[in-house]
């Protein structure tokens, strides 16, 4: 059967989920989620899909999953894949946690404010206080991935595929990777493995569908 993951290109946090998807071999497919158009704000949608009015949520026959991070455990149970060596389960779990609340929520937050809510409402304060939040995320992940090819061990892990989930996007929301030097090295490294896709080449939607 194949998994269905309902999901859209803008969104970092559904990016993980695909991606883990994508390089895990498993047979899926996206179902786009219209976020912009309503879609996670309407009552039916949290009564017969997604109880917390999000995306992404995975539908693998009777089981019905969200957050990415449980999604990305699920494809781990099933597939053996990204769960890094035994000893290394919990040092991954850490990751993955704090990627959630240091880095993608702010990421996905500011890059939102910058890009995707009207002009009007966009508050110079509160980005600037987003962004310098980012950055000392960023100095977190440059610093510990000095001399490492991945987050944790020798391979890519869900450590790698949670965090990575808003820096392949290229509007601006307070990343540029010529400043990171040991992150840039790191989605290099991820883009190089084998069945590789940006978000927006994975998932239905992107900014220009709405211009």
């Amino acid at each position: 059967m194949t998994i269905e993951l309902h999901c859209f290109g803008e969104s970092g946090n559904s990016y993980k989920a695909a991606l883990a998807l994508e390089l895990s071999g498993l047979d899926w497919k996206p179902i786009k989620v219209d976020f912009f158009g309503g879609a996670t704000r309407a009552p039916e949608y949290r009564a017969h899909e997604n109880v917390m009015g999000e995306a992404p949520y995975l539908v693998d026959g009777d089981i019905r999953l969200t957050q990415s991070g449980a999604i990305q455990q699920y494809i781990t149970d099933r597939t053996g894949k990204f769960g890094g060596a035994a000893q290394d389960k919990y040092e991954v779990l850490r990751w993955v946690l704090w990627d959630n609340h240091k880095l993608s929520s702010q990421a996905g937050m500011t890059r939102f404010l910058m890009n995707f809510l009207p002009e009007q409402h966009r508050n110079a304060d509160v980005i600037a206080f987003a962004q310098g939040r980012l950055k000392a995320a960023y100095q977190v992940l440059d610093a510990h991935l000095e001399g490492r090819d991945w987050i944790v061990g020798d391979a890519i892990t869900n450590a790698d595929i949670s965090c990575c989930g808003y820096l392949f996007y290229r509007e601006p929301f307070g990343f540029d990777r010529a400043d990171w030097p040991n992150i840039d090295r790191w989605l290099t490294n991820i883009q190089n493995t084998p069945g590789w896709k940006h978000p927006y080449d994975l998932m239905p939607g992107h900014p220009s569908d709405r211009a």
